[in-house]
């Protein structure tokens, strides 16, 4: 198993991971919206995607390709689903890592029907040869299939019906240029308000039959770090509490409650990023610190530090990474109660002190 997986499986074990799993995934069949009406959120992407499929109905056209960006489980796959549903289409769902070779492309590709709707996910981790036939299929409903090797091999051009394809990618960064320019419609899923995650979370509760005051969604939006995937995963864990510890209703003080048990404090921060937050202050004094050595101090693998800890604590404001090393932030200091000693007020003038 490689670092990636290892990294995945950690982040997996974990309540506050935006990542989906198994019960995530049937939940989340249930929970999802079917048009964009019923879609909390992203109000800047509902509005021009609609533009977007309301001309193509308009026209008697398939849409054009889509491309979504942005971090997991803020709703690429339901917006996918959307398109597909808004289009009266049906959808293929596949994934880049699942796509080696150029000819599982285009075995997927030559089954579509005129219309149909081919999400793929994690599009940045296809293979270079499926990318480059990607590009002409997008382009010009066609690709060409190579029969045979060598010398010998000829190409055999396969025309396609049209359809939409909808990428979806958690690293837009790391797509290369032509396939970019190539979808008509771009647009980046920002992380969610609270007042919106509330919207979700009493959406999702109607759903699966859990009484919530106000207070109390409120209190669990708080902790979803942003992400609808979250709160509906905390409020399923909260909904478990009020029914074994309480009357099956859930208030702000029932909510809070639960979420001490799973360890998840009052800005979402969980075990492991307390960990790192704690190891940072208190072993070394705020830092600078390298990522190697804060990885050995709180037992994990560097990546997974920095890949499933680092992302939120930098963007709430706790944690810096700086050329010297990672750096706490006031906010860290006050987050967990602590004062910060006199030298970590000058610590980033120091030299990288404990390393890379």
């Amino acid at each position: 198993m490689n670092w990636e997986d290892e990294t995945t499986t950690a982040a997996d074990a974990r309540l506050v991971t935006p990542s989906a799993d198994t019960e995530d995934s049937a939940v989340e069949a249930a929970l999802r919206p079917r048009t964009l009406d019923e879609f909390v959120g992203q109000e800047r992407v509902r509005q021009q995607l609609d533009l977007v499929l309301r001309a193509a109905r308009q026209r008697g056209a398939t849409a054009d390709h889509v491309l979504l960006s942005g971090a997991p489980g803020l709703g690429k796959t339901t917006l996918s689903m959307i398109i597909a549903s808004e289009m009266n289409a049906p959808i293929r769902i596949t994934s880049g890592p699942a796509i080696q070779h150029a000819g599982d492309l285009a075995a997927i590709l030559s089954s579509l029907q005129e219309g149909e709707v081919l999400f793929l996910d994690e599009i940045h981790r296809m293979s270079r040869p499926a990318e480059e036939m990607l590009y002409m299929a997008m382009e010009d409903f066609r690709v060409d299939v190579i029969v045979g090797k060598g010398p010998g091999a000829t190409a055999i051009p396969l025309e396609l019906p049209p359809f939409t394809l909808v990428g979806a990618t958690t690293r837009a960064g790391l797509l290369p240029p032509p396939l970019r320019d190539r979808f008509g419609f771009t647009a980046h899923m920002e992380f969610y308000e609270p007042v919106e995650l509330e919207r979700v979370i009493h959406r999702s509760a109607q759903l699966l039959d859990v009484e919530i005051d106000p207070d109390g969604a409120a209190e669990i939006a708080g902790r979803s770090r942003g992400t609808p995937r979250i709160a509906n995963r905390l409020l399923r864990r909260v909904r478990d509490y009020a029914q074994v510890e309480a009357d099956g209703r859930v208030d702000r003080e029932v909510a809070a409650a639960a979420l001490q048990v799973y360890e998840v404090d009052t800005r979402g921060l969980d075990r492991l990023d307390r960990a790192v937050l704690q190891a940072l202050l208190k072993l070394f004094g705020g830092g600078p610190v390298g990522l190697s050595t804060l990885a050995v101090a709180v037992g994990e693998e560097r990546e997974t530090v920095e890949e499933v800890a680092e992302p939120f604590l930098v963007r709430e404001g706790l944690l810096a990474r700086t050329p010297r090393g990672r750096v706490a932030t006031p906010a860290a200091w006050a987050h967990l109660g602590l004062t910060p000693p006199q030298q970590a007020q000058g610590a980033s003038g120091q030299q990288g002190l404990f390393g890379t």
